[in-house]
């Protein structure tokens, strides 16, 4: 079951590396704590949506999110630290989206966003989705209904705020 307004969202530790290399533990509730933040989920690094056009919409609008309270933007797939930095550096992120690294699935599970992908020889990934957390709150959750990112891509996200 998908996480519910009002809620918690899950205290996760994830390694993340930082633009000059370093390698730090981090945790969600630490991240989130404090700021009224974005944080999308997708299927998989380097996969045509999510590579093409989701990570895109949020690098392109991040300047109009912050222009309307948003403090920061997250973006979270299953996956290693390594993947999501070498990810990062592809598209160009910087300061723009966070990348993160769901390594073991533990946030997916926490959020209720689960995809069973292994008929397909993927996996267990995130399903695209888009929370507005404040306060470490969920405050909105949008789950795509289907493949694109009508709903989740950034566009939808500013039309929501």
């Amino acid at each position: 079951m998908t996480i519910a307004v009002s809620e918690r969202i899950p205290s996760v530790k994830f390694k993340h590396i930082q633009a000059d290399g370093t390698t730090v533990e981090l945790d969600t509730a630490e991240v989130f704590k404090g700021k009224k933040m974005i944080l999308f989920g997708l299927p998989g690094a380097f996969t045509p949506t999510c590579h093409n056009q989701h990570v895109p919409s949020y690098v392109a609008r991040a300047e109009e999110l912050r222009a309307k309270g948003i403090q920061g933007v997250v973006c979270m797939a299953i996956g290693d630290h390594w993947l999501m930095r070498a990810w990062a550096d592809s598209l160009g992120t910087g300061d723009k989206v966070m990348m993160l690294a769901d390594g073991n699935g533990e946030l997916t599970r926490g959020l209720g966003v689960e995809l069973d992908l292994t008929g397909a020889k993927m996996g267990i990934r995130t399903r695209r989705f888009v929370a507005v957390v404040n306060d470490g709150v969920i405050e909105s959750i949008d789950v795509e209904p289907a493949g694109g990112i009508e709903v989740t891509g950034a566009d939808a996200c500013l039309a929501r705020l």
